[in-house]
C-alpha cells in the first residue's frame, strides 16, 4: 500500500519579538527589538498510507495547524522533508491542490453572499471537474450530506452545522484522494456529527480517501479513527493503535452495582477477597463500584461471584474514557 503523506524531520520555526519590561525598555524597543525563535513543530516523522483514517491529537498550541498547514503547502517547512501524494506541497503547488481537499471548521471556503450551489460551479471550475464527473459525484454528496435544501440559500443565511455540512461537500467537488480536516465539528450539535461522521466512513471505504482528523471532540476520533498521532510541544509523543493506547495507559474497569436488598461494603469484601478488587459506596445513589484491572477473565469471575451470592438489579461496566487517557498522558506525561 502506497503512502498519501510521507514526513521526515519536519520542522517549523517561528521568530517571536519579546518587549522589554517597563518605560526604560520600551524606549529600546523602539530602536533595536528583541527576537526568539520559537519551534512550532519540532523534528516530526510519520506515514499515513492510502486509505487510512488518521487522528492527529494535541492540546493547543502543540502545533497541530501549523502541521496541517505545511502539509497543504500553505506554510513552507524552515527544514526537513514533506511529500504528501507524491509531490512536494509548497512547490508543485498547482498541480498538488487537485490532489487534497480541506476542511478548516474555523475558515470558510465558500462565498458569503451567493447561493451554495454557486460557490459549487465555481469552485468546479476552478477544479476543471467535467460536467459528468460532478453530477455523478457530487449526487451522492448532496444526498448523503442532505444539503439539497441549501443549495439556493446564500451562505450567511445558514447555521453552523449547515454551513459545515456544505463546507464538506466544497472539498470533495473534485473527489480527492486525500482530506484534511482540521476541527471539522467545532460547535456542531450531536445530529450533525453524526450525519458527518457516517459521511467521512462512507467516502472512505467508498472511494478508500485518506483522512487526516484534527480535533478536540475526541468521540470523533474514536468513532472514525482506529489510529492517533499525539503532539505535545511540537512533538509526536505516541503513534500507534487508539486501541493499544487504551489498554496501556487505560486504568482498568468500573463494574457498578445495584443490589435489590441492603449490602454492606464488608460482605463485598468478604465475596471478592481472592480478586484484586477494589470497593466503594455511592451512598447518595446506593451504587456499589467495582474497581479492577481491565481483563475480561477477571470481571467475568467477579461478576459471577457477586451474582452468585447476591440478587442484582443492574450491573454497568465502565471503562476510562479516552479523553481521560490523554488528559493524564499530558498531566503526567507519557513513558
Amino acid at each position: 500500500m502506497n503512502d498519501a503523506i510521507t514526513v521526515r524531520n519536519l520542522k517549523k520555526e517561528f521568530k517571536a519579538y519579546s518587549s522589554r519590561a517597563g518605560l526604560k525598555g520600551a524606549f529600546r524597543d523602539l530602536l533595536t527589538r528583541n527576537y526568539k525563535i520559537v519551534p512550532a513543530v519540532n523534528n516530526i516523522s510519520f506515514n499515513v498510507k492510502q486509505g487510512e483514517m488518521v487522528g492527529y491529537i494535541g492540546e493547543n498550541g502543540a502545533g497541530k495547524s501549523t502541521t496541517i498547514k505545511m502539509l497543504t503547502g500553505i506554510l513552507t517547512p524552515t527544514s526537513g522533508e514533506v511529500i504528501v501524494n507524491g509531490m512536494n506541497p509548497h512547490k508543485d503547488r498547482e498541480k498538488f491542490v487537485s490532489t487534497i481537499g480541506v476542511v478548516f471548521g474555523q475558515r470558510s471556503q465558500l462565498w458569503w453572499d451567493i447561493a451554495v450551489q454557486e460557490s459549487f460551479r465555481l469552485l468546479k471550475k476552478v477544479y476543471k471537474v467535467s460536467d459528468e464527473q460532478y453530477d455523478s459525484h457530487m449526487a451522492h454528496v448532496i444526498k448523503t450530506l442532505d444539503i439539497e435544501p441549501l443549495l439556493d440559500k446564500p451562505v450567511r443565511k445558514l447555521s453552523l452545522g449547515q454551513r459545515m455540512r456544505c463546507e464538506l461537500a466544497a472539498a470533495l467537488i473534485h473527489n480527492p484522494p486525500l482530506l484534511f480536516l482540521d476541527e471539522p465539528t467545532i460547535g456542531l450539535d450531536v445530529l450533525v456529527k453524526l450525519k458527518i461522521r457516517e459521511f467521512l466512513k462512507e467516502i472512505n471505504e467508498k472511494y478508500n480517501t485518506t483522512i487526516l482528523l484534527t480535533t478536540h471532540d475526541l468521540s470523533d476520533i474514536e468513532a472514525l479513527c482506529e489510529r492517533v498521532v499525539m503532539l505535545d510541544d511540537g512533538k509526536i509523543i505516541y503513534d500507534g493503535a487508539l486501541k493499544s493506547l487504551k489498554e496501556k495507559w487505560g486504568e482498568g474497569k468500573e463494574i457498578e452495582f445495584q443490589f435489590l436488598e441492603e449490602v454492606d461494603l464488608s460482605d463485598l469484601n468478604k465475596i471478592t477477597a481472592s480478586s484484586e478488587v477494589k470497593w466503594e459506596k455511592d451512598e447518595k445513589e446506593a451504587i456499589f463500584t467495582a474497581f479492577v484491572e481491565d481483563n475480561d477473565e477477571l470481571i467475568s469471575l467477579l461478576i459471577a461471584k457477586v451474582v452468585a451470592d447476591l440478587k442484582v438489579k443492574d450491573i454497568n461496566i465502565k471503562e476510562t474514557s479516552t479523553e481521560e487517557i490523554i488528559r493524564n498522558i499530558y498531566d503526567r506525561g507519557i513513558s
